[in-house]
């Protein structure tokens, strides 16, 4: 059975071995700074932080899975937007029908939201399978980011 929980800063032992793993499989597209990975999950610990939820995943008490979420406005649907920054299941928990729990987990916490927002890649076609078996689609967009501290290229301080 799965349970769903707030992470605390007691999870930390339990948490970020799965999110090494996370990001050291084809989730993920780049390579991410061990530092970035620790800020984020003590972000995600802290309640003062209104923009980041941590959330662990448990079987039977023992943590199985984490997810990232994080709260924002989209001008596209002129409401709160939920984005799914991370879900991840340990191998033999995957198949279970959790991650549709944790979608209904969502829906049941955050009920104003108009829209539920993710990234998967390519590679991750059972991400992918469950993600449409939700009701979710792909949008055409090409993501682009800019890094640092917003500085425009060619531009001095």
């Amino acid at each position: 059975m799965l349970t769903i929980r707030e992470m605390t800063a007691a999870d930390r032992d339990a948490v970020m071995p799965m999110v090494d793993t996370f990001y050291h499989s084809p989730a993920v597209e780049h390579e991410v700074d061990p530092a970035v990975l620790e800020r984020t999950f003590q972000a995600a610990v802290d309640h003062t932080e209104p923009l980041l939820t941590g959330l662990v995943l448990e079987e039977d008490g023992a943590a199985v899975g984490y997810a990232y979420v994080t709260e924002c406005y989209s001008g596209e649907v002129g409401g709160r937007c939920l984005f799914f920054e991370e879900l991840y299941f340990r191998p033999e928990c995957r198949g279970k029908g959790y991650g549709t729990q944790v979608f209904r987990y969502l829906k049941e916490r955050w009920p104003n939201h108009r829209r539920v927002r993710l990234e998967v890649t390519d590679a991750n076609a059972g991400a992918i399978r469950l993600y449409e078996r939700l009701g979710f689609r792909f949008l055409e967009y090409r993501q682009m980011v800019l890094e640092g501290d917003l500085q425009i290229a060619g531009e001095t301080k």
